[in-house]
């Protein structure tokens, strides 16, 4: 059961609303910025380490025409939920990662602290204000956004439902390339649309 001391006093609404026993974890990429996430752990409050493995494919969520969508953090956030099975709330976050479009593999612990988790287990306790009548959130889910650059952003789901940012870092470059160098330097394919979409407006440094 997820626990966390700085619980604030009026989470009564929702403490007895059903919830998971433990909390999610997701990775994404900005659009057409095509990555794969290729190993990821979870230090808790209580100091245990948990291996969440892979996050597979990033940045996947290519639109339809090639308009100039890779720009910042333009939706995305949200989506699936993975939990971390044993966890507590998160201490910190190791991910490794390919940006299949510089190409280049990054890696990085990113720090998450008390705003964070305490967002996470209000998400929970807590009823959304603006609908009191709904249930708090089943389960707890941050999501850790991954960009070229090695440009990490994290954002939390407070109970409404919104996304919070809560944490940012820069990775450093993995030296061993691609899957610890087991892949002899390939990366994972770029599709067709990622190519075109780079072509024209190029990787867009600085936006995220």
């Amino acid at each position: 059961m997820l626990t966390y001391g700085c619980q604030t006093s009026d989470t009564s609404t929702g403490k007895s609303d059903p919830k998971a026993e433990w909390w999610s974890l997701e990775f994404f990429g900005p659009n057409y910025m095509i990555g794969w996430v290729e190993a990821s752990l979870v230090e808790d409050v209580l100091g245990r380490t948990f291996n969440h493995g892979s996050g597979g494919v990033i940045g996947n969520g290519n639109p339809a025409d090639l308009t100039e969508a890779a720009r910042g953090w333009v939706g995305g956030i949200g989506g699936n939920n993975r939990a971390v099975v044993g966890a507590d709330l998160p201490k910190r976050i190791y991910v490794r990662w390919q940006s299949a479009v510089e190409p280049q593999t990054y890696r990085a612990w990113i720090d998450i602290g008390d705003e964070a988790r305490q967002v996470l287990y209000d998400s929970t306790h807590r009823r959304c204000e603006e609908a009191p009548e709904r249930a708090a959130r089943y389960m707890a889910a941050l999501y850790l956004g991954l960009a070229p650059g090695g440009v990490v952003q994290a954002w939390a789901m407070d109970s409404c439902g919104y996304p919070v940012k809560v944490a940012r870092g820069k990775a450093e470059i993995e030296p061993l390339g691609p899957h610890l160098g087991k892949s002899g330097g390939n990366y994972y394919p770029q599709p067709k649309a990622t190519k075109q979409y780079i072509e024209k407006y190029g990787i867009p440094y600085g936006s995220w």
